[in-house]
């Protein structure tokens, strides 16, 4: 006796696959929520006004100040 060609696949494996699936996309989603959230307290950070030894060097184009009310 031959079994027919093709095996079915039982209600009880899907719905395990389902569920596996489920629980990746969710382990996704909340690795992605982590990610955009750690990503926006660095945003946060860098936004806020420096204070003490964070203020921010003017930029160097090799002209001082009393040079550069000098020019024409």
């Amino acid at each position: 006796m031959s079994s027919s060609g093709k095996r079915k696949t039982t209600m009880a494996k899907l719905a395990r696959e389902r569920r596996l699936m489920e629980r990746r996309l969710d382990k996704q989603a909340k690795k992605a929520a982590r990610k955009n959230s750690a990503a926006g307290d660095l945003a946060q950070d860098s936004d806020a006004a420096p204070t003490g030894d964070q203020t921010p060097e003017p930029p160097d184009d090799g002209v001082g100040p009393e040079e550069a009310v000098l020019r024409p």
